[in-house]
């Protein structure tokens, strides 16, 4: 198992790096990550949960250990997270489910063509 909060320092020290290399993509960044909060419609719980479940979906280990701090300073539980996951989860398959029919279609596009 990873060591989360030892990947977070690293990962926020290397972002840093990166931001004085290139400053206006991380300030770009910066920008899109405020974005939502200025709108007001969701809390920040809400929009850490969010990215929790996209993190998840994303397979970002960085977004992860970044979100979790956040979603749990804005007083996330434990539970509601697990229910972000279960949404993540649900997506995923469905997905899944969505290629597989993609996938079908592709074959019988090929076996069409095969039989001509």
């Amino acid at each position: 198992m990873n060591d989360w909060l030892e990947y977070r320092k690293e990962l926020l020290s290397r972002i840093g790096e990166f931001g004085k290399l290139s400053p206006d993509t991380l300030a770009g960044y910066q920008a899109l990550s405020k974005a939502g909060a200025h709108t007001g419609k969701l809390d920040a719980k809400t929009r850490e949960l969010i990215a929790l479940a996209v993190a998840v979906t994303t397979r970002c280990d960085g977004c992860i250990t970044v979100h979790v701090g956040e979603a749990l300073k804005h007083g996330a539980t434990r539970e509601e997270i697990a229910e972000a996951l279960g949404v993540a989860v649900a997506l995923n398959a469905g997905a899944a489910l969505v290629y597989s029919a993609r996938t079908l279609d592709a074959v019988g596009e090929h076996l069409a063509a095969a039989a001509k």
